[in-house]
């Protein structure tokens, strides 16, 4: 058990920051970016993310150097936050495609904007990929249990937080008043009882 909390740990270390480098590098930019198109912007972007995995792999003994050992009930809490983002997961697969998710809309030159979700989980919160992504964390940190997992957790709330504020002023370039109302209508984290945004009123768009 102790050997796969600690493969679990570094998986969750050596992919979690370099994927949060990539989203706060691109939302901010997407002007930018824009000129070079997704797979060159990628290119780019790989190479620091890159450098920060090495770095990370560098510095593993120290930020994995606090073993809090195997807790049961903690192992069961994370059983916990794996169902929530595995139900996030499965709601949200039915709107955000890869190809979006990879933030390709962003990235494509011309009048390619992509559509705004508004549909299923997308009528109930505005960011259910993030708060996936965060529960995900949650659960590699609550199973491995070792304590520079936890400061990552706790660090990964304000990251996302500067994402999602980032995304929602590119979102708010991109489709103008629509994304406003959206946003109106919509909350985005927590659901207000599960209220939808009506069908026939609000076509899907992203």
């Amino acid at each position: 058990m102790d050997r796969v909390r600690y493969v679990l740990a570094l998986i969750l270390l050596l992919s979690w920051p370099p994927g949060v480098l990539l989203w706060i590098a691109i939302h901010p930019f997407a002007g930018f970016w824009r000129r070079f198109g997704p797979v060159w912007t990628y290119s780019v972007l790989a190479l620091p993310s890159v450098l920060l995995a090495v770095l990370v792999w560098r510095w593993r003994h120290t930020l994995l150097a606090t073993d809090l050992g195997t807790s049961y009930p903690l192992i069961g809490l994370a059983a916990l936050t794996a169902i929530g983002a595995a139900i996030l997961a499965v709601k949200r697969r039915k709107y955000l495609t890869f190809r979006i998710l990879a933030g390709v809309p962003e990235l494509t030159r011309g009048d390619d904007r992509g559509v705004l979700l508004r549909e299923g989980i997308y009528g109930v919160i505005r960011h259910p990929r993030y708060i996936e992504a965060l529960l995900g964390v949650a659960t590699y940190t609550l199973f491995c249990n070792y304590l520079g997992l936890y400061a990552l957790l706790l660090l990964s709330l304000p990251m996302l937080y500067l994402v999602v504020v980032l995304e929602e002023k590119e979102l708010r370039d991109r489709f103008g008043p629509d994304y406003e109302s959206y946003c109106r209508e919509v909350p985005r984290f927590l659901p207000r009882a599960w209220r939808r945004v009506p069908p026939d009123t609000r076509p899907p768009l992203r």
